[in-house]
């Protein structure tokens, strides 16, 4: 995950080929059920940060290098897409197509984040730098902002540059979980 940016343009077209590969996620009944909002170049994105993090709050913000980032995605998530889906004749007895709170999982957030996830793979791909990071309190806000229907769940922003030097999350530290303490093989 890359928090700061380079203040360069993306070549025509990144976004569309990171975008395309998201399209290929699984999806549940194939319902594929999200859509991505994307802000491109310093106009676009600045809606973004007016209503996340306005000016007044950018003294002191940690990581002002993620401003500078040329790209950001807003995957959004349909739970409707899923219902309808599955109250189609061929998933009609899954009991699925009564609603949202009919599901178990809601298999939309799942979908949604491997979708996201190719986009994070597809940056890596392109030699380019992203983070995925949470909307939290600004969520409502941006979504009038940025004229999203009702109903779309986002997931989160994932930006997308040229990464810039800068110094390292203090979650880094925390190192990966060895192996031996995730895999239970056989069983728990």
């Amino acid at each position: 995950m890359v928090r700061a940016f380079q203040d360069r343009p993306l070549p025509v077209g990144t976004i569309d080929r990171l975008l395309d590969q998201a399209s290929r996620a699984p999806s549940a009944g194939n319902a594929q059920g999200w859509s991505f909002v994307v802000l491109e170049g310093p106009a676009q994105t600045e809606r973004y940060w007016r209503v996340t993090l306005p000016p007044s709050r950018r003294d002191g913000f940690a990581h002002p290098g993620l401003l500078r980032a040329p790209a950001l995605i807003i995957p959004l998530a349909d739970p409707q897409a899923y219902v309808d889906r599955y109250g189609e004749d061929d998933k009609a007895a899954t009991g699925l197509g009564r609603g949202p709170d009919a599901w178990p999982v809601p298999y939309w957030l799942v979908d949604t984040a491997m979708a996201t996830m190719l986009v994070l793979l597809g940056a890596v791909d392109e030699e380019l730098g992203a983070l995925f990071f949470g909307l939290f309190d600004h969520e409502q806000e941006l979504m009038a902002e940025l004229g999203v229907p009702a109903g779309l769940r986002p997931l989160g922003t994932v930006a997308v540059g040229y990464p810039a030097p800068d110094r390292p999350g203090r979650s880094s530290a925390r190192g990966r979980r060895p192996l031996a303490s995730i895999v239970h093989r056989g069983g728990w």
